[in-house]
């Protein structure tokens, strides 16, 4: 049974990585007694981040480079507190057919992020996307 999940990506710079995780989207940094290695911990989502910096940069992936689906509490609220922030917004909150309201970040390095809030029946019909049987 799996109990955790942990994301590994590879950065660049980590220094500057884990300023931005940091400072735009709130994240905690946890040594882990590797220089080369951080822990990027916000609530429940932990990054665990390598220095690579001969690594194929994440923008180069396209599509490929989402690398996690974060589902949370509060969506709109870390929305504008990340934006105002300076996030690189790819995406704006919207709800969607599947049940989720959800935005996403491209991060300093280049990976994407998806951010989901699971909205309601009733949710979904107010905003006209949900299509009754």
């Amino acid at each position: 049974m799996i109990t955790k999940a942990r994301h590994v990506i590879a950065v660049p710079d980590l220094q500057r990585s884990l300023a931005y995780y940091r400072d735009i989207l709130g994240f905690d940094i946890v040594e882990i007694g590797d220089d080369g290695w951080r822990f990027f911990i916000l609530d429940g989502f932990e990054i665990m981040a390598g220095h690579c910096p001969d690594a194929s940069p994440p923008a180069d992936l396209g599509d490929h480079s989402y690398f996690a689906y974060a589902i949370l509490d509060g969506i709109d609220a870390y929305y504008e507190r990340v934006a105002a922030a300076g996030a690189d917004v790819i995406k704006r909150p919207r709800s969607e057919p599947w049940g989720m309201r959800e935005f996403a970040v491209r991060t300093i390095d280049g990976h994407r992020i998806m951010f989901g809030m699971p909205v309601t029946h009733n949710e979904l019909q107010a905003r006209s996307v949900f299509l009754p049987r």
